[in-house]
């Protein structure tokens, strides 16, 4: 205990801007970053945040380090639950990024106007079509559903950045390799929480089949078959 106490007592820093270096100040708050205790050192420290929703019927509360995601079936719980994660938060001495909150509705009444959700310190969270949570984009729907733009944007920038290194220099299988190992992740990533329906792995199947054509210089979906075959790459529609 007494060596865990040590390694955050006394803990200062300074600022670097450019070449020149300002005072130390101390550190008295907060874990290390980048240490191996420090996600546990605070899920304890907000243990009893997560359960709060014990007294709120259908309410839930997801924790990721300092992301929180609140998930209530009406607004006036969605309100009630909000102030009493704040007094939580407030006693633990922790304040809430009101600029960075906001609130989506998802169910059969997502597209009618409902009252805005204020804060005890009056802040009123606005409604949007789409948030973004720990990198999943989450929209304004019937039932769960995610918008899958911003992993194909982001399959596309990691393949391309690849295939403009060395996808002439390299072979196919080399290439091939790194594009199963580097970009598929990107354009899958967190896409076991929602449903995703059939026409959005036939759109994810396209993204990896145009990029076959692109790799093997062909425009014929049986070579692109083919090839996937012979290199054993199997479509997201079929994982």
């Amino acid at each position: 205990m007494s060596l865990i106490e040590n390694l955050f007592c006394c803990c200062c820093s300074c600022i670097k801007w450019n070449n020149v270096w300002s005072n130390v100040f101390n550190i008295n708050l907060s874990v290390r970053q980048g240490s191996v205790l420090s996600p546990f050192l605070f899920a304890i420290y907000l243990d009893n945040l997560s359960k709060l929703c014990t007294s709120f019927t259908g309410c839930y509360i997801i924790l990721y380090a300092d992301d929180i995601l609140l998930i209530s079936p009406s607004v006036t719980k969605s309100e009630s639950h909000l102030h009493c994660c704040e007094h939580e938060l407030a006693w633990l001495n922790v304040t809430i990024n009101f600029k960075k909150s906001c609130c989506l509705r998802i169910g059969p009444c997502c597209d009618i106007d409902c009252c805005s959700i204020t804060s005890l310190s009056g802040v009123k969270l606005s409604w949007v079509a789409e948030l973004r949570y720990l990198g999943v984009h989450l929209v304004k729907s019937r039932s769960l559903k995610c918008l899958l733009d911003a992993a194909k944007r982001g399959f596309y920038c990691a393949a391309n950045s690849i295939f403009g290194k060395v996808g002439r220099i390299a072979s196919e299988e080399v290439v091939i390799h790194l594009i199963k190992t580097n970009c598929v992740p990107i354009l899958l990533y967190g896409l076991e929480a929602p449903h995703i329906n059939k026409s959005q792995l036939n759109s994810l199947d396209f993204d990896i089949n145009h990029f076959f054509m692109k790799l093997f210089k062909t425009s014929d979906i049986k070579v692109v078959e083919i090839c996937r075959e012979q290199f054993n790459f199997t479509l997201p529609s079929v994982n």
